[in-house]
């Protein structure tokens, strides 16, 4: 067990929000608000107007890529990477079709990792530029009026639109509590973990899938956003993992979105509802608390995997 996996420097905020114009939100609004994001976040850091990042001298040190759709490493000492995963997660509002009248209040979570939490006055007047802008159905507009650190107990406001500063505050997570002997992973959103490319459904997820897919998210974000190197045996953790006696109450949820991108319908299903975990849990406590904050499975950044535990 490494005990830096339990101190990351990371926070959640929460982000509320007033609507302007009509809002429509489809039944799951992750996507969408990350889309809207990450136009404003371009629109507001990119100097040079480059259609391909990638292509820009500024590549490499630019805000928008660092945080949005950070570079993979030209070298590196294990493998060759083509992507490595963001240091960032939306949470949107919970499942189901939203529609929100001018007035009206809503809140999201936004979650960052390691040096983007650096660059938080640029990524909320980023949010504040998005909800401005239109989004949604119809391209709806709302104003960010207010934003909080979410802590276990009581929040920490950090934000407010009338005065516009941001408040100094602590972005390192709580410690995980002592470790039980059966814990239940309560997923809030689809979880989507792969075998050759194809999403596994509720009688083909295994606790030691789980466990090793996690323990990579959390490794490369670590490595490439924080610069630890947290030196995890995967193998022995596999192995220890399939010891672990689950029972599962999971169900699949399909979800179909519009790339913009790859312009077509995306089939994004996974499974939800409660997986209990138990036996020798100490190897896994402290990638499992941290979890909470950076999901786990595909699509991580617009809010799938997200769960909580429950002792």
């Amino acid at each position: 067990m490494d005990e830096r996996a339990v101190n990351f420097p990371a926070a959640r905020y929460r982000l509320d929000c007033v609507a302007e114009t009509p809002m429509h939100f489809r039944e799951y609004a992750g996507s969408t608000l990350r889309g809207a994001f990450g136009h404003a976040l371009k629109r507001t850091v990119c100097m040079t107007r480059q259609p391909d990042c990638k292509t820009c001298a500024l590549y490499r040190t630019c805000p928008y890529p660092a945080v949005f759709a950070p570079p993979a490493p030209e070298t590196h000492r294990v493998q060759k990477f083509s992507d490595i995963p963001a240091p960032y997660v939306i949470e949107p509002m919970p499942w189901g079709e939203k529609h929100y009248a001018p007035g009206e209040g809503f809140s999201f979570h936004f979650v960052l990792v390691g040096r983007a939490l650096a660059h938080l006055p640029v990524l909320l007047y980023a949010w504040q530029r998005a909800l401005s802008h239109g989004v949604g159905v119809g391209d709806g507009r709302a104003r960010l009026v207010r934003v909080e650190h979410v802590v276990p107990g009581a929040n920490t406001p950090v934000y407010d639109a009338r005065d516009g500063r941001i408040t100094e505050h602590t972005t390192t997570l709580p410690a995980a509590p002592p470790v039980p002997q059966r814990t239940t992973l309560r997923f809030l959103t689809q979880l989507r973990l792969q075998h050759e490319g194809r999403p596994l459904g509720p009688k083909e997820v295994r606790a030691e899938r789980l466990i090793i897919g996690l323990l990579k998210r959390i490794s490369l974000i670590a490595e490439f956003h924080i610069g630890q190197n947290l030196a995890i045996d995967f193998a022995h953790l596999a192995e220890q993992a399939k010891t672990l006696r689950d029972e599962r109450q999971l169900l699949w949820r399909d979800w179909t979105r519009y790339s913009n991108r790859q312009k077509q319908e995306m089939q994004l299903g996974g499974v939800i509802g409660a997986w209990v975990l138990e036996g020798d849990l100490a190897p896994f406590w402290p990638y499992l608390h941290l979890g909470q904050w950076l999901h786990v499975g595909k699509n991580a950044t617009f809010g799938l995997g997200h769960y909580r535990l429950q002792a």
